[in-house]
């Protein structure tokens, strides 16, 4: 059976012992990734989370990617240091699904946070920095307030979703924000700022 074939089988399959076995054991990168995200939607999470910790680890980026895309659906069964460690990824799509996996988790660590931050602020990849970015408003820990703020002046897609993410926060230094991104060059983050500003007590 050629790699397309295993890949559509793998999608279907729900058996988790075979899928385990393609997600660990498969030659090609494709079965292996598509094999993880039907372990983690269809077996238990004490089935699928000691397969999704190998995954996670694949010398494949895309297999590395699926399995940060679908974290979320394991929730505390994945770590924080599993997540930091794929923020760390070398393939910025890697990286960007390991942000939004952070910004998910019902109980992220200290130390995830902390890398969600530094990624926000100092990645060089403009996508990891606005997915960063929107991991911060989804958590809305008002210790990163001072990232998101220092989003605000990024890149245009980086600055709508800093505006964007600020709807988590309070204080008179998010609505002064919000009220200089009324003069932002680019209309959508301007449409962003005037949407939250129209909810705002």
């Amino acid at each position: 059976m050629d790699p397309n074939a295993r890949a559509a089988a793998a999608a279907v399959e729900k058996d988790a012992s075979e899928l385990a076995g393609r997600a660990i054991d498969d030659p090609d990168p494709r079965v292996r990734a598509v094999a993880i995200a039907a372990l983690v939607r269809t077996a238990p999470r004490r089935v699928s989370a000691p397969v999704w910790r190998r995954a996670a680890r694949d010398a494949d980026a895309r297999v590395r990617r699926r399995s940060a895309e679908v974290a979320p659906k394991l929730g505390r069964a994945v770590t924080g240091a599993a997540l930091v460690e794929l923020l760390a990824d070398d393939d910025a799509w890697v990286a960007e699904a390991a942000a939004y996996a952070i910004g998910e988790h019902p109980r992220p660590s200290r130390a995830a946070i902390k890398s969600v931050v530094r990624a926000a602020t100092a990645h060089a990849d403009p996508l990891v920095r606005e997915a960063a970015v929107a991991a911060l408003g989804a958590q809305g820990d008002p210790a990163t307030l001072a990232a998101v703020l220092a989003a605000c002046d990024d890149k245009p897609a980086i600055r709508r979703r800093a505006v964007l993410a600020l709807a988590a926060f309070e204080g008179d230094e998010v609505e002064a924000r919000l009220r200089t991104a009324l003069e932002d060059p680019d209309w959508q983050v301007r449409q962003a700022a005037e949407d939250l500003l129209a909810v705002t007590p």
